[in-house]
């Protein structure tokens, strides 16, 4: 089985495609993986949409968050892309789009991460 670094600028154009991703934070000194949806603005920072409470309250505290997405290829071969950074909540009012307006409208909080460590790795 091989292992592969993915570099940052396909990491990016991996996140820019996926809409739905996991938040991985702390709750209570445990780990969890919560839902969210996702967009790139730009190769800087990542908005999410999320209506679960402790990703909310991480992001108003200025907490470190992790967002992680996976795939599979045809070939067999999966990948998973990790971006991580201080969640904060968006200043402004940011032009959104499909499913993160939907998410918003349906009650979700949105919320900014600067995408600070970007990492991915390709198994297969």
């Amino acid at each position: 089985m091989r292992r592969a670094t993915i570099p940052r600028d396909e990491c990016l154009g991996l996140l820019r495609h996926a809409d739905f991703a996991r938040v991985v934070i702390s709750v209570r000194c445990l780990p969890a993986a919560l839902p969210a949806r996702i967009a790139v603005v730009d190769d800087h920072e990542l908005l999410l949409a999320s209506t679960e409470e402790a990703v909310v309250l991480a992001a108003r505290r200025g907490d470190v968050l992790s967002v992680q997405i996976d795939g599979l290829e045809s070939d067999g071969a999966t990948w998973s892309v990790m971006a991580s950074g201080i969640a904060a909540m968006p200043s402004g009012e940011p032009a959104l789009s499909g499913p993160l307006t939907r998410a918003i409208a349906g009650g979700s909080t949105l919320i900014a991460l600067p995408l600070t460590v970007v990492s991915g790795e390709r198994v297969g």
